[in-house]
């Protein structure tokens, strides 16, 4: 592996621009598998909704229909400039970082035959190498993969990134979790009124399990049992989410850029084996990782992804 910034010749392009916010399966997958969760989130407005209606507020469909179109705020570049900054820790490179971070961005997009222009670039101080595609247009890098990755190496980290675009992941990763919020705060008031609920009367205590359980039993007729999936849902989701960072190491690959991708996943896994080694001959225990949490990783482990990248340069040749 060649650790100079030139990049690896590669000839042809790959011309996706027409999809550059697709969606492939496993988008479609990871939104069918938390539509349980969508669901129960719009049960929770329309509830709300219905509520407010009841008590002299506006009709019910306008908020409800609000809360349905406040998706595409996903895709509005003032929002996800916001987005950027406020939920996922990014600022604007710096003049120097600029020069480089567009310059392989350029290479890489180019490659793809996607405009590079749609997108915004971001950076997050971090210590680590590592890099994000969110919501429509978001691609975020961390200032140390900047400082420390030759150019042909970020532009590997980026394509991955691209990837994620390119195949849908990056948005319907954030409509999911954005339209499942309702019902997820409602799960944890709920939660946090039963650990409190030694203080509450029982009449009050009568009435809210009588209604959770009400609701609970309609959503489950109305949706034939598929509000109850979001139980099995979690390791699905993240058996989706590791095929997903599997397809999109597989983009880069194609784009030219598997031999450079390994390369930046062999180090850091090096990295991280050394700092356990350090931290371990200084007595700080380790607790090997277990099944519920392999199950629940979002991300391959490294020799997993290493093994479908030389797989694929193998085929390559």
């Amino acid at each position: 592996m060649s650790t100079s910034d030139e990049f690896p010749t590669r000839t042809g392009r790959r011309h996706i621009s027409a999809r550059q916010r697709g969606a492939d399966a496993f988008a479609l997958g990871r939104l069918a598998l938390h539509l349980p969760h969508v669901l129960a989130g719009l049960s929770v407005v329309l509830g709300i909704s219905y509520a407010v209606d009841c008590l002299g507020g506006p009709p019910w469909w306008i908020p409800s229909g609000l809360w349905v179109l406040s998706g595409a705020l996903a895709f509005h570049r003032p929002c996800e400039r916001l987005l950027a900054r406020q939920l996922f820790g990014l600022r604007l490179p710096s003049p120097e970082e600029d020069v480089k971070l567009r310059s392989v961005w350029r290479e890489v997009t180019a490659r793809a035959g996607v405009d590079g222009d749609a997108y915004q670039l971001w950076v997050e101080d971090g210590d680590d190498v590592n890099a994000l595609a969110a919501a429509g247009h978001l691609v975020g890098v961390t200032s140390h993969s900047l400082r420390t990755l030759s150019s042909a190496q970020l532009a590997g980290v980026l394509a991955h990134e691209l990837g994620h675009h390119t195949g849908g992941h990056a948005w319907a990763s954030l409509l999911t979790s954005w339209y499942a919020q309702p019902a997820r705060l409602t799960w944890r008031l709920l939660r946090r009124l039963a650990r409190h609920s030694d203080h509450l009367p029982v009449g009050v205590i009568a009435v809210i399990t009588g209604v959770a359980g009400a609701v609970l039993a309609a959503l489950a007729a109305a949706t034939y049992g598929l509000v109850l999936l979001p139980l099995a849902t979690p390791y699905l989701a993240a058996a989706v989410s590791r095929r997903a960072e599997l397809r999109a190491d597989a983009h880069a690959a194609q784009l030219g850029f598997a031999q450079e991708l390994m390369a930046v996943l062999r180090e850091s896994h090096e990295r991280e084996e050394s700092e356990r080694a350090a931290a371990m001959a200084l007595g700080v225990p380790f607790e090997k990782e277990g099944l519920i949490a392999r199950l629940l990783e979002s991300h391959p482990d490294v020799h997993t992804r290493l093994h479908h990248l030389r797989a694929l340069v193998d085929n390559g040749r």
